[in-house]
């Protein structure tokens, strides 16, 4: 994120689009826009942008983009859709355009997709159309009987297929569907499912891709439901309890994306709503915020990854992330069992200019907000064979550290050391301080170090920002070739700053970790 001028917050924004102004610059009308045309908005002061399909004149937003002007101006004249994706898929752009929508990319004649096996099945014919008019030696026969089973081969394997499949079946009382996902080691984390007004969804991540089914159901069934997963065989069952005790003829309409396996990041954000069950102060400005799932809900949150959070503020549809916490740092090493499937805590800065933070402090208890599936690149199996484990939190980047800690010290078999280094402005900013505390007296393989840019004269820890001597110091190997990862969270520029600061003492990529979102 950049500083924005005065004037240009988010509220701002939105009053500037309820106004009446015409920002697109073509008084009310919707157009049909050419590449070429499309191409001729490439400049600050006359920028257009195609998001999947759909084209914005951006140049009245530019000010306002609290990602910079430089940001928006890649996507300047193009089909910006993939670079959208890569930075913030979850953005509501369609909500915070609107006003700015130019009209539809014209369409291209498109041409015929190829099959997989096209060249090789392409080359069998005309092999086989010239021995059919030629005549080949005995040793050039061999040849060409190898070439065509090797040809087959590629054939088949291009036809063979690795999409997942599913079948149903019920009781009197039940409907069970059953997905055969091919992949083992399945676990809760990979299924996610909902069931809400009789639409069923559910969906199996699959490393970055995602299987999912998705049907109007025939009948009505109860509103709580059951996921079994064979984890070695990767079998999942969603069970479903009827509503009337009567036999279906079929399990339902399906819907567009249903029985698709495709990459996730193609995949629209799905969001269900959740109820706010309690609000705790952690300190002065920031809150510990409780949500339940639906009882039709089934949705664990792998640790490191985020979820987004949408409210309607004034008008206009927010989206920004989060990633869930536990609900306390447990000492004795166990997550805590109070319904950690059924809900998601959140720990969350509330800025007295925020818009969005604003709006969240305001919920009353009862009140719904909308969470969106997990999102994040992160894997466990980045930790699973660790012996140094270090972790770089500015704030409320603190939040994916909380996970990381708890399962790093359980269940990390070779670990030797985690170091935490926590960078707060003064003490009353730290989070957790005396959790923390009492987690590194537990275990002697948790070290805390917090660090305070604006501490009071009373303070006898560490001083200052991040930097490449303070990182030297603490950031060191338990022995000279133990596997190491860093992790580091928090505002953008301490991010980018402290990877660099790594990456110059020595560290490759592939041993840091930025959370971003």
């Amino acid at each position: 994120q950049v500083p924005l001028k005065p004037g240009r917050s988010l509220m701002d924004w939105i009053r500037l689009t309820k106004s009446g102004k015409d920002l697109t610059g073509l008084k009310g009308r919707l157009i049909e826009v050419t590449e070429d045309e499309l191409a001729k908005h490439n400049k600050k002061e006359d920028c257009w942008i195609c998001i999947r399909g759909f084209v914005y004149n951006v140049t009245p937003y530019m000010e306002y983009h609290p990602g910079g002007e430089d940001e928006l101006m890649k996507a300047a004249g193009t089909d910006g859709t993939d670079l959208f994706d890569q930075v913030h898929r979850w953005v509501n752009y369609e909500s915070m355009l609107k006003e700015c929508l130019v009209g539809r990319m014209a369409v291209k004649p498109i041409a015929a997709p190829k099959g997989r096996c096209s060249t090789p099945l392409v080359i069998l014919v005309a092999l086989c159309w010239t021995l059919s008019r030629s005549s080949l030696s005995f040793l050039n026969w061999g040849a060409f009987l190898e070439l065509i089973v090797v040809l087959l081969l590629k054939i088949k394997l291009a036809f063979k297929t690795t999409r997942q499949r599913y079948d149903w079946f019920q009781t009197d009382s039940l409907i069970i569907i059953v997905i055969y996902t091919k992949q083992k080691d399945m676990n809760a984390e990979l299924v996610l499912v909902d069931c809400q007004d009789k639409r069923l969804r559910g969906e199996i991540i699959v490393d970055d891709h995602s299987y999912l089914i998705e049907v109007d159901l025939d009948h009505a069934v109860q509103e709580d439901l059951a996921v079994n997963i064979a984890e070695k065989v990767g079998k999942v069952e969603i069970i479903l309890k009827k509503k009337d005790n009567i036999h279906w003829k079929m399990l339902g309409q399906p819907l567009e994306s249903h029985n698709t396996f495709i990459k996730r990041t193609d995949r629209e954000l799905f969001y269900r709503k959740c109820k706010l069950v309690s609000k705790t102060e952690v300190t002065h400005d920031t809150k510990l915020f409780c949500l339940t799932l639906p009882k039709s809900t089934h949705l664990h949150v792998p640790i490191g990854q985020h979820v987004y959070l949408k409210q309607p503020v004034a008008g206009t549809e927010v989206v920004k992330p989060y990633t869930p916490v536990l609900p306390f740092l447990p000492l004795d090493f166990k997550e805590p069992s109070c319904n950690a499937g059924a809900q998601i805590h959140l720990m969350i800065k509330i800025y007295s200019c925020g818009l969005f933070t604003q709006a969240l402090d305001h919920l009353q208890i009862g009140d719904s907000i909308y969470v969106s599936n997990p999102e994040g690149n992160f894997k466990k199996s980045q930790v699973q064979t660790l012996e140094d484990l270090f972790l770089l939190a500015a704030g409320t980047g603190f939040t994916p550290m909380v996970k990381m800690l708890d399962w790093a010290l359980t269940e990390v078999r070779h670990l030797r050391t985690v170091k935490l280094i926590f960078f707060n402005k003064t003490e009353d900013d730290i989070l957790w301080r005396n959790q923390l505390e009492q987690l590194a007296l537990k275990d002697e393989r948790l070290e805390v170090q917090f660090v305070l840019s604006q501490p009071t004269k009373d303070w006898v820890g560490k001083q200052g920002k991040i930097s490449s001597s303070l990182l030297s110091e603490f950031v060191t190997r338990s022995r000279k070739d133990s596997k190491v990862l860093i992790c580091i969270c928090g505002p953008t520029p301490f991010t980018e700053q402290g990877v660099q600061y790594l990456k110059d003492l020595g560290y490759s990529q592939e041993e840091i970790h930025a959370f971003t979102a």
